[in-house]
């Protein structure tokens, strides 16, 4: 096996030999962050013309750290760095083409240049440029030409929007592979042909309005021109010459399968009352489980049960698998999680991967070490079950739910400073067990307070435990891979700023996302996306972005929860927001370590019942001096 540094360079490596040539210094060299940002500012300010002088305060007359983040239109991982992380120039009245230095602004996750004059084509390599965007707003300018197919690699992007422009040709279908994207927009272009059908089927007609040419699903049935009698007629002999023959596919099928009418009934039964059967709501891959000999596949279990369980309880006891059962549980990119009730009343969540690369005896091996990780703020793994190549973890169910449920249930009373203490506690200790119980830590690599469940008194679980062995990329989209590298891990709003450039699991970015969740708690906000009233609209940035603004402003007190204000708990409060702001330093060496966290958090909880229990768990790993309390 090789050394333990040399596992940590081999994805750096990876990333440098497989980075585009661009002209040096490029980015990743030797040039530090702040010059590379610099280069790109300049690149911005120079190649496009300003008529109306909104980049006239990017003077770079000052160039000490944080400077930039001044300029209009900036913003900044973080205040006192100038590592761009969006740049925001939408109604500057800019003109010219978009500038190749962007490239230099590789860290970037917005780029917003809508409502201007740009022309100009958009540059294949874009995503080579900047390959963490996660918003790209070209909107209301004069670019031509084709949309590049090469906007696919943007894997990260959420939101793509590039209408009221004057793109031609059709609308590529690689841009189904973005499997993040929430926002499209290509409306009043000079598109035309047929609209791929995953996008079509994902986004309202709004979305391809104004393109006369285009056709398909949404804006209509089918594409192509009207027919003569001759074609019609052909048409017509070919739809019954069609039609007989998939009759006689059907009977045949039907006889193979020896499907009976009652099976058909169970069919349907299954998904009459929540929102359609398995096949009927997307579940396709639930229909080849209901063959007899799958359906008797046992469900391994860790702990010797009183009555064996197989795989037809547990479609039973989630209708097959319905929709109506899918919950918030973990990363629903690592899979889909669903509540199954079975016939006793208890209550399981099942969780099926959406991809698995193991081979069944490895993954058997990986689920037994995953088993054995017992902690009282770990949601525990109860059992597995293998069926052909679906692959299906069982875990004891919290009736609560999601954190990120929880935080933003409509109607509901808003959790108290004391519930909310408790469970910054609970996920700490979860979290620092994980990393500082064992020899060899255990890195989670996609926190959020979607994978902070709580149970039925609200004390905080951790799940998906393990989960970056067990799944990976789509078929096609790098193989094998690790999936943290291929940019498959890590939501939006808590990816640490080194994953930019080193995108490696680490324990200061579990670290970084648990500080996320500390803010969350505190602000009541969700980590991507800030709606407040504090700055007069929706902050366009992230929860950390926010915070760090109003400690800049020295308004910091702006970021605590209404419902928490005035009621006596300041101090503590205080303390909580310290410990998060440790957690989320931009660098990662000078980040609290989990166990500092832990018992940070756990001085501040002293006689709120959080600071003595569970702690027969050591935590004697892993850590250095400066992590010794």
């Amino acid at each position: 096996m090789p050394p333990p540094n040399l596992l940590v360079l081999l994805p750096l490596l990876f990333l440098l030999l497989a980075a585009p040539a661009a002209p040096q210094p490029a980015p990743g060299s030797g040039a530090t962050p702040q010059e590379d940002d610099l280069r790109c500012l300049r690149g911005v300010r120079n190649d496009l013309v300003d008529p109306d002088g909104h980049l006239s305060s990017w003077d770079f007359k000052n160039t000490s750290g944080g400077s930039v983040c001044q300029y209009s239109g900036v913003s900044c991982w973080n205040p006192q760095e100038s590592r761009v992380i969006a740049l925001s120039l939408s109604g500057f009245g800019l003109q010219g083409t978009l500038p190749s230095d962007l490239q230099y602004c590789r860290a970037a996750t917005t780029l917003d240049l809508s409502q201007n004059a740009l022309d100009g084509q958009i540059p294949p390599a874009l995503c080579d440029w900047l390959p963490f965007l996660v918003n790209l707003d070209l909107s209301s300018n004069k670019l031509t030409g084709p949309i590049p197919a090469e906007l696919a690699n943007c894997r990260f992007l959420n939101s793509l929007k590039l209408s009221g422009n004057a793109l031609t040709g059709q609308i590529p279908a690689s841009l189904a592979r973005l499997d993040r994207l929430k926002s499209l927009d290509l409306s009043e272009n000079r598109l035309d042909g047929q609209i791929p059908p995953q996008l079509g089927d994902s986004f309202p007609k709004e979305d391809f309005a104004g393109n006369s040419g285009l056709c398909g699903r949404p804006l209509s049935s089918r594409c192509g021109h009207g027919l003569g009698s001759a074609g019609l007629g052909i048409v017509i002999a070919a739809g019954v010459f069609g039609a007989a023959a998939s009759l006689l596919l059907a009977y045949f099928f039907w006889r193979c399968t020896g499907k009976t009418k009652g099976g058909r009934r169970r069919h349907k039964r299954g998904g009459s009352d929540s929102g359609g059967a398995a096949v009927e709501d997307g579940s396709w891959w639930a229909e080849r489980l209901r063959a007899a000999h799958n359906r008797l596949a046992p469900v391994s279990l860790f702990q010797k049960p009183i009555v064996k369980v197989k795989l037809a309880d547990l479609m039973a006891a989630t209708q097959d698998f319905s929709t109506s059962h899918i919950v918030i549980a973990g990363s629903s990119r690592a899979g889909t999680a669903y509540r199954a009730v079975l016939r006793d009343g208890s209550a399981l969540t099942v969780k099926r991967l959406h991809s698995c690369p193991l081979s069944e005896k490895a993954f058997r091996a990986e689920m037994g070490r995953i088993g054995q990780l017992r902690h009282p703020n770990i949601v525990p793994l109860l059992g597995f079950c293998v069926v052909e190549d679906e692959r299906l973890l069982v875990y004891k169910h919290m009736e609560s739910g999601a954190l990120s449920s929880v935080m933003k249930k409509p109607g509901e009373a808003p959790l108290d400073w004391a519930t909310r203490l408790r469970i910054a506690v609970g996920a700490a200790r979860g979290i620092a067990w994980l990393h500082h119980g064992f020899q060899v830590p255990q890195i989670h690599q996609n926190l959020s307070s979607s994978a902070v469940l709580l149970d039925e008194d609200y004390e905080a679980r951790i799940t998906d435990v393990g989960l970056t062995k067990l799944v990976r990329m789509a078929p096609g989209e790098g193989g094998d891979t690790s999936p943290f590298l291929n940019g498959d891990f890590g939501e939006y709003g808590y990816v640490a700023p080194e994953y930019a450039s080193n995108p490696v699991g680490s324990m200061k970015g579990d670290a970084y996302a648990f500080g996320v969740i500390l803010f969350e708690l505190v602000s009541g906000q969700e980590a991507a996306a800030v709606v407040t009233d504090v700055t007069g609209e929706g902050f366009k940035g992230t929860l950390v972005d926010w915070v760090n603004q109003l400690k800049a402003s020295g308004r910091i007190g702006d970021a605590v929860d209404k419902q928490l204000r005035g009621k006596g708990h300041e101090a503590e409060i205080e303390e909580f927001l310290k410990i998060a702001f440790a957690c989320t330093h931009p660098r990662g060496k000078d980040r609290y370590s989990m166990y500092r966290a832990y018992h940070s958090l756990k001085s501040i909880g002293a006689g709120r019942d959080v600071s003595e229990q569970f702690d027969e768990f050591p935590l004697t790993y892993n850590k250095d001096d400066s992590d010794t309390m």
